[in-house]
């Protein structure tokens, strides 16, 4: 019978099992996140009267489905090109454990990154190709980027990055605004991925100093968008709070002592917190009631942390 992460009896198939721990569904949640905050942050530039009742009668469903399986793909191919790597590191994965086949997880991503780019284009062009620059930037993070100090950061948080436009591309007219909004995932998924590369040997206290320091940057960054007109600091305030608690503690901690426990729990509160980074975003363009709206993710995202692995 197959068991949970804490050696109790599953209630789903091995199979079943082993795909949704390539998926990983506690991180698309947070891609989720990403779709909604753009989309909010595009109905504020555009200064739409009613953000909620804009969003609620929108496309957005498609592009959800869109980030859903350009997001699945992209980390399901992590696994896939990682699978020999992961035969001596981490046997316990989905493919080295024999649970699935590679040749299952290449149809799987292949699958997933075709259906995001699908659902993208139903929504406007503008987001379809978006969507398939998101799978370009995945593909070649998960086949050469990843292990580069440099490059790896870059791509993948140009995936985040992309994510949160494709959310806006909701409405294209705001992009030529918001593009640099791009900047704050890829700088925060860029210090995640910098950190996340000691997870299992231990990393370096440069890499950590580094990333820590982003992560505050990006806290300061969130509060001076209320230069903005159509930014409330007011209604991003707690959010923004809220972010740097979760965050920078963990960040200071895995760079003051760049061990792997302390570095896969900084790098899992560090995914799980892309929901806090987003909720301030959604709340300042769109308003606090958009703000705890993609806040709520948040618990469901923890629930699937708790049965699957977030990194």
């Amino acid at each position: 019978m197959p068991t949970n992460d804490h050696g109790n009896p599953g209630i789903i198939s091995v199979k079943t099992r082993a795909t949704l721990e390539l998926i990983r569904p506690a991180n698309i949640v947070t891609a989720f996140a990403d779709i909604v905050a753009g989309a909010a942050a595009a109905t504020g530039i555009l200064m739409v009267a009613d953000p909620v009742a804009t969003l609620i009668q929108s496309q957005i469903y498609w592009l959800l489905l869109a980030t859903f399986g350009l997001y699945g793909g992209g980390i399901v191919f992590n696994d896939f090109f990682d699978a020999s790597l992961d035969a001596k590191e981490r046997p316990e994965r989905a493919i080295p454990s024999g649970r699935v086949t590679k040749a299952y997880a290449g149809m799987l991503g292949g699958l997933l990154l075709l259906l995001g780019i699908f659902s993208a284009f139903m929504v406007n062009q503008t987001a379809g190709v978006l969507s398939v620059f998101i799978s370009v930037c995945a593909l070649y993070y998960d086949a050469k980027a990843k292990h580069s100090t440099l490059s790896g950061p870059l791509f993948m948080g140009s995936c985040r990055g992309g994510n949160l436009l494709l959310g806006a591309a909701l409405f294209p007219a705001s992009l030529e605004t918001l593009w640099p909004l791009a900047l704050l995932p890829l700088a925060y998924i860029g210090s995640i991925t910098l950190i996340s590369q000691g997870e299992v040997k231990g990393g370096s206290k440069i890499s950590g100093i580094i990333a820590a320091s982003i992560v505050v940057s990006i806290s300061a960054a969130l509060l001076i968008l209320s230069l903005l007109p159509t930014y409330s600091l007011l209604a991003t305030l707690p959010f923004v709070l809220f972010f740097a608690f979760m965050v920078i503690p963990a960040f200071m901690k895995a760079a003051k002592q760049p061990v792997p426990y302390l570095i896969k729990k900084a790098v899992k509160r560090g995914v799980l917190s892309l929901i806090i980074l987003n909720s301030a975003v959604a709340a300042g363009f769109a308003g606090i009631a958009v703000g705890l709206a993609v806040l709520l993710l948040l618990p469901v995202s923890i629930l699937f942390a708790k049965a699957f692995a977030v990194t």
